[in-house]
């Protein structure tokens, strides 16, 4: 045995165990079958700006530990994120808050707008929600459901929203105040830099092998290590032989234009159901427009999402946590749990969505465990 830790992804959770390993003296090798390291949060400059190329990710938490951790290996920047919703050319302030209200009702005070709520919500006639369509409407009516929810959802899911369980929205930020910061955090910022540079932080001073698949030599890889930190996808890992699990994927076309701004803001969702992306992201707007010398930058780099059905050979984005994947992820948990000196982590390998502080929090976790 040659290394004490092989880590098998370089992305938050891989990152953050590896460099706690070798602080606590391990022997670590980190490999990534991508040609660089971060994972899906990877950034890349282009015309002085840093891109998002697996989409956005706006690091937030209210986790003392975590953002005093994070903090080590990157200075953050103070960006709020304060999407827009375009609904056929109507624009409207997300999360939903009285700007949203003013503008989808002309109400102007908080009791006003509550009070249009209560009575769309009373016409519905929903005591118990059965599925996302009807939590929506009990939680913000009709009509913010028809304009800012159901074609947004139905594009990002590619289902009805009446197929869709309940639970994915019932954490809906709705706010009778002006406050449109959709976190609402107590730390909330971009690494300046971007993410790939924090990555590298982290990865400082270890062997980090790019190109190299694991499960494509995993026999040899395995004769390396004691342990294996596996991040991928755990149906994979088993050779998809109970079936394979259910994601969302997402494809991104990015441009270059010549101007410097675009649509004014980082994130602009398109909430009709006709749009074919789901959202546009204006990088620079991460960063204030501006580079790290605080210059104004002439271009402007906007990237189109897609969501689509993952397929194999797709990057997997997110897990569809109904009940049919979950009892299959339940199966290859018991698997899982029957592997000796295999640790699984992270979004892929436990099959669930996962906010970047919670991945840092659970790879610090599991490593204060066994380490």
């Amino acid at each position: 045995m040659k290394y004490d830790y092989l880590v098998v992804g370089s992305g938050l959770y891989g990152a953050v165990f590896a460099r706690e390993a070798a602080d606590r003296g391990k022997k670590v090798l980190v490999i990534d079958k991508r040609p660089n390291v971060a994972g899906n949060i990877y950034t890349e400059k282009v015309e002085g700006i840093h891109v998002h190329k697996y989409g956005a990710h706006i690091f937030h938490t209210n986790d003392t530990k975590v953002w005093k951790y994070i903090t080590r290996f990157a200075e953050f920047n103070r960006f709020t994120n304060s999407p827009v919703a375009n609904y056929r050319g109507e624009l409207y302030s997300l999360p939903f808050n009285m700007y949203t209200f003013n503008k989808m009702w002309g109400v102007v005070t908080p009791t006003e707008a509550a009070a249009k709520i209560e009575a769309q919500k009373k016409e519905a006639c929903i005591t118990e929600p059965k599925n996302l369509e009807e939590q929506a409407i009990s939680l913000v009516g009709r009509d913010i459901f028809e304009k800012l929810i159901k074609g947004y959802t139905e594009k990002q899911w590619g289902r009805d929203c009446k197929e869709l369980p309940a639970f994915i929205i019932k954490r809906l930020p709705v706010r009778l105040t002006f406050d449109n910061n959709y976190f609402n955090a107590l730390y909330q910022g971009i690494p300046i830099g971007g993410y790939t540079r924090l990555v590298e932080h982290l990865l400082e001073g270890m062997e980090v092998h790019l190109n190299t698949d694991y499960l494509e030599q995993k026999e040899e890889l395995d004769r390396l290590a004691e342990t294996v930190v596996y991040t991928g996808p755990i149906d994979a890992y088993f050779g998809y032989s109970l079936g394979a699990l259910e994601y969302r994927s997402v494809r991104f076309e990015t441009e270059v234009l010549d101007i410097p701004n675009f649509q004014g803001n980082a994130a602009v969702n398109y909430t009709d159901r006709e749009t074919p992306w789901t959202r546009i992201i204006e990088h620079k707007w991460f960063e204030f427009g501006k580079d790290e010398q605080g210059q104004e930058l002439p271009k402007t780099v906007i990237s189109r999402e897609y969501s689509s059905e993952w397929k194999p050979g797709d990057e997997p984005y997110y897990p569809v946590n109904d009940e049919k994947n979950g009892a299959l992820y339940a199966e290859y948990k018991k698997l899982a749990d029957a592997e000796q000196n295999v640790i699984f982590g992270g979004r892929l390998a436990e099959y669930r969505y996962y906010d970047m502080d919670a991945v840092i929090a659970s790879a610090l976790q599991k490593s204060e465990e066994v380490l």
